[in-house]
C-alpha cells in the first residue's frame, strides 16, 4: 500500500498567505504543502517523495487574534562561514535587540484529515517501495515521528494517527462549499538555490479539498 491517510489535530494554525508581508495571515484551510510536512515529520528519506491528493476539514473554519513576539533577524552566512574556518566564533543573537511584536490572524481548534501517496524519487533504483510504506505504517501506528509534526509554524504542535482511508470515516467534513482563490501548492526546486512557488485554484466541496498534481500548478 502506497497511499495513506492521517486524522490531526491543533489548537492553533497558521498557513501563511505569501502576498502578507508584514503580520502573518493564515489561509483559510491547510495547504498541500503543509500536509506534506506532515507525512515528512512522520518519514522522509532522499529515496521517496509524498504527494498529498486529498485535504478534509473536520472542523468549522475558526480564527483569532493574537500578538506574538518574533526575532526579526538571523544569523548571517558571512558570520558562519568564519566561524567554520576559525574553528570558533560567536553566532548568537541577542533577543532583546532583534525582538518585534507582531500580530497574526490565525485559525483556532482546527481538524484535518489529510490523503497522500508515497512513490520513489525519479532514478532511485535502491531499496524497494515496500520498505518504506511499511517503515511508515510501522512509526504512524505508534505515533512515532522524526521531527515534531506542525501546523504551519513550529509552535503549533499538531497531534496525528494513522487512519484507514477505505474504513467508514468516523468523522465527516463539514458541510460548506467555497471558493478559496489561488493557494499555494508548493515550492519547485529545479533550481535548488532558487526555489519557486506554486499555486492553484483551490475549491473546497463539502469539506473537501481535491489537489491536483503538482505538475498541473501554476508559479
Amino acid at each position: 500500500m502506497s497511499k495513506f491517510c492521517l486524522e490531526i489535530a491543533g489548537p492553533f494554525a497558521c498557513f501563511t498567505r505569501p502576498e502578507m508581508k508584514v503580520e502573518r495571515v493564515s489561509y483559510d484551510v491547510m495547504t498541500p504543502s503543509a500536509a506534506r510536512s506532515i507525512f515528512e515529520a512522520i518519514l522522509w528519506k532522499p529515496a521517496i517523495r509524498w504527494r498529498v491528493h486529498r485535504i478534509e476539514v473536520l472542523k468549522p473554519i475558526r480564527w483569532i487574534n493574537l500578538r506574538r513576539n518574533e526575532v526579526s533577524a538571523v544569523v548571517s552566512t558571512r558570520n558562519v562561514q568564519q566561524a567554520m574556518t576559525a574553528g570558533s566564533g560567536t553566532l548568537g543573537l541577542y533577543i532583546e535587540d532583534e525582538r518585534q511584536q507582531r500580530a497574526g490572524y490565525f485559525l483556532r481548534d482546527v481538524a484535518y484529515r489529510i490523503h497522500a501517496e508515497v512513490s520513489l524519487a525519479p532514478g532511485h533504483c535502491g531499496e524497494p517501495l515496500m520498505k518504506y510504506t511499511e517503515m511508515f505504517t510501522r512509526r504512524a501506528s505508534k505515533g512515532q515521528c522524526v521531527n515534531q509534526p506542525y501546523l504551519g509554524c513550529r509552535e503549533f504542535a499538531a497531534d496525528f494517527r494513522l487512519v484507514d482511508a477505505a474504513a467508514p470515516a468516523c468523522t465527516a467534513p463539514i458541510a460548506e462549499t467555497r471558493e478559496l482563490g489561488w493557494m499555494l501548492h508548493d515550492l519547485d526546486f529545479t533550481h535548488p538555490s532558487d526555489p519557486q512557488p506554486r499555486f492553484f485554484n483551490a475549491k473546497m466541496v463539502a469539506g473537501v479539498i481535491e489537489v491536483p498534481p503538482f505538475e498541473e500548478a501554476r508559479g
